[in-house]
């Protein structure tokens, strides 16, 4: 074998990092079930992120890849258009997104200077308190909304669901492994149903969905509160490489 491929081979599996990943805590009457889900994020492929709620916000939280991303969604700020013209009127869906995105930093901004700052999906100290937006019993009498991609949206996937139940305003923040490179891209987040969630970026005009993985796995119950906390510790600090999972 070529030596300059053991050396990048070697240097690859020094780079290669382990965690462990406990399913957060669930609740009845959380809006949908935390889990793990897997979709597309990046020309990379397939990729595993984990679902779960606490009080006003949802966070999805990338698990594995080169970047960190996590997807904080506001279940305060509902976004809500005329059945038919939500996703139809895309120039109107960004014109919403904007107004509500410089809300949240004027508010942000305000706690700041107050002294009482909160980011986007703040208070995830606690992993034992349920989610207090809208309720999945709620979410399931919702009348579906029709959904077909806005013209100009990009996006890998032609089978997604043709119907949602809810949308909300949400941030995507993505930082780079190993860079001081970090963005943030609002945009909506879409519950299609108990097994399937999408977002859009706004700003990118690209969606995504993410479907629930439905293995089974043993030992995925944090030992303690302790436990969970020094895990989502761990996956917001980063990696010092590409990370893999282990659960």
């Amino acid at each position: 074998m070529d030596s300059s491929l053991n050396t990048a081979t070697s240097y690859c599996l020094a780079r290669l990092a382990y965690r462990r990943l406990y399913l957060p805590p669930s609740h009845p009457d959380d809006l949908i079930r935390p889990g793990l889900f897997q979709g597309d994020y990046d020309p990379l492929g397939l990729e595993i992120a984990r679902l779960s709620l606490r009080g006003e916000y949802a966070r999805v939280t990338k698990v594995t890849g080169d970047s960190i991303g996590m997807l904080d969604i506001h279940l305060m700020r509902r976004i809500q258009l005329p059945d038919g013209e939500f996703f139809r009127n895309f120039k109107e869906l960004s014109r919403v997104v904007r107004k509500i995105d410089e809300q949240v930093i004027r508010e942000q901004q305000q706690q700041q200077e107050d002294g009482t700052e909160e980011s986007e999906g703040h208070g995830w100290q606690s992993p034992a308190q349920p989610s207090i937006g809208e309720s999945g019993a709620a979410a399931s009498e919702e009348q579906p909304v029709r959904v077909v991609l806005p013209v100009g949206v990009r996006s890998s996937y032609q089978d997604y669901p043709r119907t949602c139940r809810m949308c909300f305003y949400a941030v995507d923040t993505v930082t780079v492994t190993g860079l001081a490179c970090r963005g943030r891209f609002p945009g909506v987040f879409i519950l299609f149903d108990e097994n399937h969630l999408g977002f859009i970026w706004q700003e990118l005009k690209y969606f995504i969905l993410l479907g629930r993985v439905q293995n089974t796995f043993q030992n995925v119950e944090a030992p303690s509160p302790q436990a969970f906390l020094e895990m989502l510790e761990d996956i917001h600090s980063g990696p010092p490489g590409r990370s893999s999972l282990q659960i």
